[in-house]
């Protein structure tokens, strides 16, 4: 068994991630709990409802039901980005050229490195947020779809319609898929066909017994992984259609334990798959080869996290009940 640092805290934990080698555990209270040398932590909002990692920067972003986006940076310090007053921020997005994304009602907004902000209204609630990763491009989920915004220009938005609550939206790291995760026990797919005047074609991804709220794309973008099910559910994207007509790989599969989590090794296809139950199995693509990381623990796993260089995986459960497990021990 890998080693276990165990990191208890008072209830539910909505995200890890690392900022270097140091894991920063971010609580729905409202603070950020970092393990760098001891546990340190960062008072942030009043009531968090989400917090994620920028790409492109070594830095967090989070926000809250106080209204306020913030940036974590790595020493624990925190600088407010945005601030609606009487809003709930619950969607955040961070893109390129130090562009982040936040989302209150029917609104979608983008603050550019300039301090400027542009809002992109919606017909419906903004349910996710994702940014291209090519071009300054955002993409809002909501009721019955998905809307494309050009930040820097003033075309209308790219409107992809399929019927249905649609909660969360990723693309595949080399922008030719964008997935979103629905209200139904399904995911839904557009191929993003960048010829002018060409349709993006839909993906349907069904059968999953329960809501699907955590996917990882794997390093290189071919492939998708998610919960819903008592396995990972891992979709296919190496051909240029995607996962049509194709079916996916059931990893880590256990009886009735559903999977509440899941992670892509930032170096090799090696996918983390929490559960319900606290368990953390690592699963290797290639030949399905499986590695217990942790026994059932306290709590479902809400979310986990790799270090950079792959050898720290960092989890966080609904209880409290988390920790660092050091692989290469």
């Amino acid at each position: 068994m890998p080693t276990v640092a165990p990191l208890d805290l008072d209830g539910h934990v909505l995200a890890v991630e690392f900022l270097g080698d140091v894991p920063f555990f971010a609580s729905a209270a409202g603070t950020f709990h970092r393990l760098d040398g001891g546990e340190r932590v960062s008072e942030a909002h009043q009531g968090m409802l989400t917090a994620i990692r920028d790409p492109y920067s070594e830095s967090l972003i989070s926000g809250g039901e106080d209204g306020k986006v913030l940036r974590i940076a790595a020493d624990g310090s925190v600088s407010e980005l945005a601030t609606a007053p009487r809003k709930w921020i619950s969607q955040v997005a961070a893109g390129p050229q130090g562009a982040i994304a936040y989302s209150y009602g029917k609104s979608s907004l983008v603050r550019l490195a300039d301090g400027t902000t542009k809002e992109f209204p919606e017909e419906r609630t903004v349910e996710g947020l994702a940014f291209a990763p090519k071009g300054l491009r955002i993409a809002a989920a909501r009721y019955n779809g998905v809307s494309l915004h050009w930040v820097g220009m003033t075309t209308k938005p790219v409107d992809l319609e399929w019927k249905g609550a649609h909660t969360g939206v990723t693309f595949s790291p080399d922008g030719n898929f964008l997935v979103t995760s629905m209200q139904e026990n399904a995911l839904h797919g557009w191929k993003l066909d960048i010829k002018p005047g060409a349709e993006a074609r839909h993906m349907r991804m069904t059968g999953y017994p329960a809501k699907v709220k955590s996917l990882s794309w794997s390093v290189k973008g071919k492939w998708l992984a998610s919960s819903g099910a008592p396995a990972a559910i891992v979709w296919p994207f190496q051909g240029k259609d995607g996962p049509m007509g194709k079916a996916p790989l059931e990893l880590g599969t256990r009886a009735n334990i559903m999977a509440t989590s899941v992670k892509f090794h930032p170096l090799e296809d090696i996918l983390a798959i929490g559960f319900i139950d606290g368990m953390i199995l690592a699963v290797r693509i290639t030949d399905s080869k499986e590695a217990l990381l942790r026994r059932p623990g306290k709590g479902a796993i809400t979310a986990m996290s790799w270090s950079g260089n792959g050898k720290l995986l960092a989890f966080a459960s609904e209880a409290g009940d988390c920790g660092v497990i050091d692989i290469s021990a």
